[in-house]
């Protein structure tokens, strides 16, 4: 029950995704199988009874060889378009599957606090989103095809034994089902724990290997690269060892139909040899129930290796299963404020994920429309935390925030290994060439990237690499530049940037903010300054709020960092 109960929702998922398709490949294996053993059992029918008929002249006359032959060449085409059909149905829903899973687990992931435990655990939660999707490729392709294949194998084999008797036919399918089924289910239950083993040494040896790649000369500083090593190695043993185990029982499995296909054999040998001594069925008919009996177990041994990677499967099912067992709402930002307000927040409490303290508490703060406010306070007052709820990245536990349309520039310009142009436009995916231009001068960086050779096509390495930090931030504020809201929630927006640039890039800031809300969180004079109120925080608490023209305000100002 506690698998069924893990398997289902991604389960569930599948057969709502591409019902048809996933039918349809499963009946083409099936009918592949199918014909695979009416062509062999066919083929060894007519050897047999042309050889016959050739010993008497009267017979070879009569005898007709063109049907059968003609049902054998029929089957032999039919098999290879079958098998093909089926090889490019199953392949092609399960792709299709898998991309609706992720998007279904993206969205998922695309929640309140989501972005903060990828940032917390992002070579485990990055795992989760490439192999654990994979691994469940071979719940279908390896397993349910395999299974709708073997069912039909047994049928077959049955219904032709069947004709010639009918308790040997019952038996013979009722044993394919019984052994090739309880080889696979054995095999799956024994292979769980290495194969679940296995999955948490790769994710452990990807991490590692990540870790001692990224992290290689602050571990040479630290003195830790041995240790890092180390690690590495023991996480490499512990995949073998799984490894080993998994390919035993391959082996043991493989072994297991082997013997299960020798007995059938067997059986089958000695019960048309009864049924031809008593002169039910002649030597034909005997060869056709001997062929379909030989090729009956091979469709069931197809499943040992889904069975090997169920337990994968159902780790994958069971870890995914909590962000698709309920359809994503759509998401929401807050409700508009008052007209004539940028943002209202009325006794507003915020937790961090897996804290109980309060990291922000609030009672009733007001935002006008075009009004310009930086939050300012010691490094962990809560400056960052609520500018994360605003935009929604920290839901509250209490009270109310409604804000208007709102952009956030956080701390960290986080571009991706693609070209400079799509790194542009996730801001907005339908800007057109002349509009990136515009917003890319008002940055100052279209002179820089026209020098460039590819200019808007220039690829960025990972985290923008190819970059400086200066052109990485006018980046940054060019993307900003193309979403166009009213309001903009900025992170310290010049932090690590030298004097000049920064008092560039805030100059711009300054002059593009026309109009606009501006929330800055900041503990510099620099970014401070281009605010006519400050908010002073403490403890998650708004603690003074100053007014440009006032002493406290010119007090407040000049306490902070100078450049």
């Amino acid at each position: 029950m506690k698998l069924w109960r893990d398997l289902r929702p991604v389960a569930g998922l599948f057969v709502a995704a591409e019902p048809r398709r996933l039918v349809l490949g499963a009946a083409l294996a099936a009918l592949t199988v199918l014909m695979g053993m009416a062509l062999l059992g066919l083929s060894g029918w007519f050897i047999t009874a042309t050889a016959l008929a050739g010993l008497h002249a009267a017979t070879a006359i009569v005898f007709d060889v063109f049907m059968p032959s003609a049902g054998i060449r029929l089957l032999a085409l039919g098999r290879t378009a079958s098998r093909y059909g089926e090889r490019l149905i199953t392949h092609d829903a399960s792709f299709a599957v898998l991309a609706a899973l992720r998007v279904r687990l993206f969205r998922g992931w695309a929640r309140p606090d989501a972005a903060r435990q990828l940032l917390a655990r992002p070579a485990r939660l990055l795992f989760r989103l490439t192999a654990d999707i994979d691994a469940l490729e071979s719940f279908y392709l390896r397993l349910l095809v395999p299974a709708a294949a073997a069912l039909g194998a047994a049928l077959l084999a049955g219904l032709v034994l069947g004709v010639m008797n009918p308790w040997m036919g019952g038996l013979l399918a009722l044993w394919l089902l019984a052994a090739g089924w309880g080889i696979a289910l054995v095999v799956a239950q024994r292979a769980r724990p290495a194969a679940v083993r296995r999955a948490q040494a790769m994710e452990s040896l990807r991490a590692r290997a990540v870790d001692l790649v990224a992290g290689q000369t602050e571990l040479v500083m630290a003195g830790r690269i041995d240790a890092q090593r180390e690690a590495l190695a023991a996480a490499d043993r512990h995949l073998a060892k799984a490894d080993l185990v998994l390919n035993r029982l391959e082996a043991g499995a493989g072994m297991a139909y082997g013997m299960a296909g020798a007995l059938t054999l067997a059986a089958v040998l000695l019960a048309v040899g009864l049924l031809a001594d008593e002169g039910a069925i002649g030597a034909p008919a005997a060869a056709l129930a001997l062929l379909v009996a030989l090729t009956a177990i091979e469709p069931f041994a197809a499943l040992r290796r889904g069975a090997l990677d169920a337990g994968r499967s159902w780790l994958a099912a069971r870890r995914l299963a909590p962000r698709m067992a309920v359809e994503p709402k759509a998401l929401h930002g807050p409700a508009a404020p008052d007209e004539g307000l940028a943002l209202q927040l009325k006794d507003v409490v915020v937790a961090h994920p897996g804290s109980r303290v309060p990291a922000l508490q609030l009672g009733a703060l007001a935002l006008a429309a075009g009004e310009r406010v930086a939050l300012i306070g010691a490094s962990g007052a809560g400056k960052s935390t609520l500018l994360a709820a605003i935009a929604g990245e920290l839901a509250p536990q209490q009270g109310e925030l409604r804000a208007q349309d709102h952009c956030l520039l956080t701390q960290r310009t986080e571009l991706f290994h693609d070209s400079l142009r799509d790194n542009l436009r996730l801001a907005d995916p339908a800007a057109d060439e002349a509009r990136l231009w515009a917003v890319l001068r008002a940055a100052g960086l279209a002179d820089e990237v026209r020098a460039m050779a590819r200019g808007l096509d220039t690829l960025l390495g990972e985290g923008g690499l190819g970059l400086s930090g200066g052109q990485s931030r006018r980046l940054a504020l060019a993307r900003l530049l193309l979403r166009n809201v009213p309001f903009w929630l900025l992170d310290e927006p010049t932090e690590a940037l030298d004097t000049a640039t920064a008092h560039d890039v805030l100059q711009r800031l300054r002059v593009q903010a026309a109009g606009r809300s501006l929330l800055i969180a900041t503990h510099l004079r620099r970014e401070a300054a281009l605010a006519d109120r400050l908010l002073c925080m403490r403890a998650g608490r708004i603690t003074a709020d100053l007014r440009r023209g006032t002493a406290a305000f010119d007090a407040a100002l000049s306490a902070l960092r100078p450049d």
